[in-house]
């Protein structure tokens, strides 16, 4: 493997549950919806105003009020978190690894780059990536490709030489869309999740998985 692409929500970190909760919050709370736990999970994913207008209907909020309730959620989201916050289990330990083995590793995330930053910093790691691709950074959401073609673009890798490490389908399908090959962390999804398993290398439940560790001398 010639280099390594993260998602970052799910992936390195198991943040979700705050995201969840941060958007029932806003959801259920400031905007009296009133949508069950499942119809939250099932739509959180993409950039903020894409989850309001899937869940709401386009045209339900202006540009400026989907911009205020999306920046509602996020401080909600590092409020909740900022106490909580760790890599998955043996994911320090593999980033050392590969930084040492000189495998090029990048982030490509739907995270806005706020988020990004408060990870990377709070958790002192930002110095293992070589490129950093966020929600800001893209036109088109997973599962589109874009997320993954930008960072291997800046890496100067091609795409078939990239692993993605991915935690849920439609990222899954994203790596897939980019020509890549994708390792799937059981944090918020089970394998029976990811009806198209073509580009699948395996699923794991952390980053103390074998498979994963065998990636590096792959």
């Amino acid at each position: 493997m010639k280099a390594f692409i993260f998602d970052l929500n799910g992936t390195m970190v198991n943040d979700m549950p705050y995201h969840a909760k941060a958007w029932t919050r806003l959801l259920n709370e400031e905007l009296h919806a009133g949508f069950s736990e499942d119809q939250i999970k099932a739509n959180i994913y993409g950039k903020n105003p894409e989850v309001l207008a899937r869940l709401f209907g386009e045209g339900k909020f202006s540009h400026d009020e989907a911009e205020k309730y999306s920046n509602d959620k996020e401080e909600q989201y590092r409020l909740e978190y900022k106490g909580h916050m760790e890599l998955l289990p043996g994911l320090k330990e593999f980033l050392e690894d590969a930084y040492q083995a000189g495998i090029p590793m990048a982030i490509g995330s739907a995270a806005i780059t706020a988020n990004i930053d408060f990870v990377l910093d709070n958790l002192n790691i930002r110095h293992y990536f070589k490129a950093i691709v966020s929600a800001d950074d893209v036109t088109h959401s997973k599962p589109d490709p874009e997320t993954f073609i930008k960072p291997a673009k800046m890496m100067g890798v091609a795409p078939e030489d990239c692993v993605v490490f991915e935690d849920v389908p439609k990222g899954a399908e994203a790596a897939k869309n980019a020509g890549m090959r994708a390792c799937i962390l059981t944090t918020t999804h089970d394998p029976e999740d990811f009806e198209d398993r073509e580009n699948i290398l395996g699923f794991a439940a952390d980053f103390n998985d074998l498979k994963i560790k065998q990636l590096i001398q792959t």
